[in-house]
Parts: C-alpha cells; structure tokens; sequence
C-alpha cells in the first residue's frame, strides 16, 4: 500500500496508542529505556571513567563548558532527534509536518497516512543518524569530552524506546496497514474487507 492522505476506502481503525494516556504501555517504554541507558552508561564507565565528567583539574571554566555542552547538547540532540522525523514525514508524504511540545517531549506529527516500511523507516531514523552521528564525535573528542557525547548518545539510543516499542509492534501487522502519527499518539488503519473475512474464517 503506498502512502496515502487522506485514508482509502475500506479502511478502517485496527489500534491506537497514545503512551501520555496509556500508562501500561509508558511504563513499559520507560522500563525499556531503562534497560537500554544501564547497559549503556556500564558500557561507556570501561571506555572512559564518569571521573573524567566531574575533573576540574583544568579550571573551572573547563569544567563548566563541559556541562554547558552538555546541556545545550541534550536540548538540541531533542529537536534534532524530532526534526529527522519530520524531514522523513514530509518525504513520504508530501504533507505539512506539524512540530510541538507537550510539555513532557518534543514531537513531529502530520496528518498523513503511511504504509509500514515508510513509517518504520520515519520511526528508526533519528536513533539510526544520530548514533552514526554521536558515535563518530566519540572518535574525534578527546578522553575529557568522551562522556559529553556519550551521554547524548546513551539518551538518543534509550529515549528512542518509544519509537523501538511501536517498531516492533507494527513490524508484526499486517502488510497494508496505514499508520497516522499525530505527534501526541499513533492510529493504525487496515483494510475492513480483510478484516471482515478474517472474522468470517474464525467463526466458522
């Protein structure tokens, strides 16, 4: 099915997700993202020691550059991560992409309807680009500023546990899905006609 807007005929509303309002599904993206970020940090404390963060040795000016980097990294890495999202939503659709804050995270969202491979290529995009990205400037920097960027790093691969969750779970949907993703929550659409024969064949 290619990319469509608005929906097709015969289509009708398969699942939402909405993960502001369903608290299971939140807990579990942020049980996830936990279960990648501790790994992560572990990971990061053998190529370089968190020590190396705190050392003032340098001076303080140094010092607080490097937090200063680091938070203005982690505020820009967000809407980056958002407006790869967005460039790829406007590639396969054509459409208006809308940008927010919800007060909680930055989003991207259109009122187009995607087929699964281009949603999940918009979904995996920002985690893909920007670990190429964040991993390259791990190379470049020297062991003082190793954790200013691997901390983005360990945030882009982890707080893409939303975007990883509703991957895996329309990866294993039905071929002709459309997906609609406001930015706030996600509707999936399948063909009615389908759907009504698959009922019809359970039923008998």
């Amino acid at each position: 099915m290619e990319n469509a807007s608005p929906l097709p005929e015969g289509y009708s509303e398969l699942l939402k997700i909405d993960l502001q309002k369903d608290r299971k599904s939140a807990l579990l993206v942020n049980g996830l993202a936990l279960l990648i970020a501790l790994p992560m940090v572990a990971v990061g404390a053998v190529m370089a020691p968190f020590s190396t963060l705190l050392d003032s040795s340098a001076g303080w000016l140094a010092y607080a550059g490097r937090w200063g980097v680091l938070l203005a990294g982690l505020v820009a890495y967000m809407l980056l991560h958002e407006l790869v999202h967005g460039i790829c939503m406007k590639h396969y659709s054509g459409e208006k992409v809308r940008y927010g804050f919800t007060g909680l995270y930055a989003y991207a969202g259109s009122e187009a309807y995607f087929n699964k491979r281009s949603y999940l290529v918009i979904a995996l995009a920002p985690i893909v680009v920007w670990g190429v990205v964040l991993l390259i400037l791990n190379f470049l920097v020297p062991t003082s500023w190793f954790w200013c960027v691997y901390f983005i790093q360990v945030c882009n691969v982890s707080g893409a546990a939303g975007d990883l969750y509703v991957s895996c779970k329309f990866s294993r949907l039905p071929a002709d899905i459309l997906i609609r993703d406001t930015g706030v929550s996600m509707t999936v659409y399948s063909r009615a006609e389908r759907d009504g024969k698959e009922s019809g064949n359970q039923k008998s």
